[in-house]
């Protein structure tokens, strides 16, 4: 059969009644359009708040960790081998909570294909000192460099340079909770006391605003060598290990290696952050339940059109097949006509949701939270855009399928003979 004449007779089928096709066409371009924007929308909006813990989370962290020993004394006994020990208000054990020869296992890390790059950190509860008053806290000693190319630090200090943590000898990027807390100001020195009683008046040389309130009002951060000094401690003083992989995916197996290999305890990113795994699922299946809803509310429209040109049409497809043409012939007719309301409703959606993208893209979206947020975030991700063709096209053969069959089925003796 002529491929070219069953195209010819779909589209002069498809344009005697163009109205009713340029409806069905609108529904699926509209479908389309808010498939993609949705989607787009919902993604870049996962990714904005994952990125507000999973941007500053380890792939893999190593600490130490005390906590009470497994092996207690009475258990390596000769004497109460063999019999079940119960012991009552065990201690942690004496372990540092820095990490054992720390210069060793970075070293080895750096060597290893899998890891991106790492970053060393020491972290120290303290006490901001405001007057006669003290703040509980936390201040983080990093690398400032390390810190911003792999946990985009600087992407979140809002005021001053982050290289002056660096550069600037006994200096503090404050929360910007601690320092409306402190009322402090760029350049204002402010005193710091640790858990020891150790205190050091440290420079305020910028502000940092992750865009969690309560992250903020503790949080501050030092260079390393000044959370050393802080504390009183050595230049191999180093209380966490930030490791970044190639794949966020291998985590917890290299979280258990490096547990092995290194005699330390290892967090996986999975572990630390499941909750926002969860949280961006949901988000996302809702993004597609939503759009693939009203692709089929656009196929039943379709159907009934497709339906209806049917009934309207049998004496057409009656001499259709007096004349020679199969009911296969006819099946891909019809098929034909749903598949170009699909492509071109489709195509026409891509390029409306695309827009739609860019609009909502450029709305402003201004919220003290987030400061480095200025419109509201898309994703525009080229795998949206794929599975919405596909879905239109799919939708659309379906919602043709049947009224092609029921027309291919038609009997055109019963039809000729009823005129």
């Amino acid at each position: 059969m002529n491929y070219l004449l069953i195209a010819d007779i779909a589209k002069s089928l498809l344009l005697a009644r163009w109205r009713q096709s340029l409806v069905a066409a609108i529904g699926v371009t509209f479908s389309i359009t808010m498939f993609i924007a949705l989607l787009g929308f919902m993604n870049g909006l996962n990714d904005l708040l994952d990125g507000l813990i999973l941007n500053r989370t380890p792939h893999v962290r190593l600490f130490n960790e005390i906590k009470p020993s497994l092996e207690q004394p009475v258990n390596l006994s000769d004497e109460f081998k063999g019999g079940y020990n119960f012991i009552r208000s065990v201690k942690s054990s004496g372990s540092r909570p820095e990490i054992y020869n720390s210069a060793a296992i970075m070293q080895a890390i750096s060597a290893d294909p899998r890891v991106r790059g790492f970053a060393p950190k020491i972290t120290s509860p303290v006490l901001y000192n405001a007057g006669t008053i003290d703040i509980t806290g936390t201040v983080s000693g990093i690398d400032v460099v390390a810190e911003s190319d792999l946990f985009f630090f600087k992407d979140y200090v809002t005021a001053g340079e982050p290289l002056d943590l660096k550069n600037v000898g006994n200096s503090i990027v404050l929360g910007k909770g601690v320092a409306d807390k402190l009322l402090a100001e760029i350049g204002d020195v402010v005193q710091v006391t640790t858990s020891k009683g150790g205190r050091l008046p440290l420079k305020v040389v910028g502000f940092f605003q992750s865009g969690i309130q309560e992250l903020d009002k503790v949080q501050s951060y030092a260079s390393i060598s000044t959370a050393q000094k802080l504390l009183g401690k050595p230049n191999n003083y180093i209380t966490d290990i930030q490791v970044k992989l190639t794949d966020l995916q291998m985590a917890p197996a290299v979280a258990r290696e490096y547990a092995q290999r290194f005699g330390a305890d290892a967090e996986d990113i999975q572990t630390a952050n499941s909750q926002f795994e969860t949280g961006s699922f949901v988000r996302t299946l809702i993004s597609y339940v939503v759009g693939i809803t009203l692709l089929i509310v656009a196929g039943f429209g379709i159907y009934n059109i497709l339906n209806m040109m049917i009934y309207e049409k049998m004496d057409t497809i009656a001499i259709l097949k007096a004349t020679g043409f199969s009911g296969g012939d006819v099946r891909k007719i019809f098929l034909g006509i749903a598949l170009s309301i699909g492509l071109l409703g489709g195509l026409l959606g891509l390029v409306l949701g695309f827009s739609l993208s860019l609009l909502i893209d450029q709305i402003p979206f201004n919220t003290a939270a987030l400061p480095t947020v200025k419109t509201y975030p898309v994703n525009y991700n080229p795998y949206f855009y794929v599975i919405g063709i596909v879905f239109a096209l799919l939708t659309t053969y379906l919602a043709g399928y049947f009224p092609a069959r029921k027309a291919s089925k038609i009997d055109p003796v019963i039809i000729i003979r009823g005129k």
